[in-house]
């Protein structure tokens, strides 16, 4: 166990991993009720959140995965290795931008 929680603490994340699920269901029920997808204010707030959601993704991606590889000695060593890993790098990101088109 890497993390030293003292028995209270861990219990108390436990309890609020457990209920957030639930009560993101029961907000969403009760907002659905009166919520209009097609609203101004709503595909504000969307487009909002998914821009939260994906500059997320791509700092955890940038900096906690990939970085971790293109920063070591083994890359660091081998231009030919790092030749091939950006040009794998790029062509998933094209790749992937591609698909976002039909998402």
């Amino acid at each position: 166990m890497q993390a030293q929680f003292k028995n209270f603490s861990a219990l108390l994340m436990a309890f609020f991993f457990a209920i957030t699920t639930p009560i993101g269901i029961t907000v969403g029920a009760g907002i659905a009720s009166f919520y209009n997808a097609n609203s101004p204010r709503a595909l504000v707030v969307e487009g909002i959140l998914d821009s939260m959601s994906s500059g997320i993704l791509i700092y955890m991606a940038l900096v906690d995965l990939i970085a971790a590889d293109f920063l070591s000695r083994r890359m660091s060593c081998n231009p030919r290795l790092q030749v091939c890993s950006y040009v794998a790098l790029f062509v998933g990101a094209i790749a992937m931008s591609s698909l976002a088109i039909w998402a």
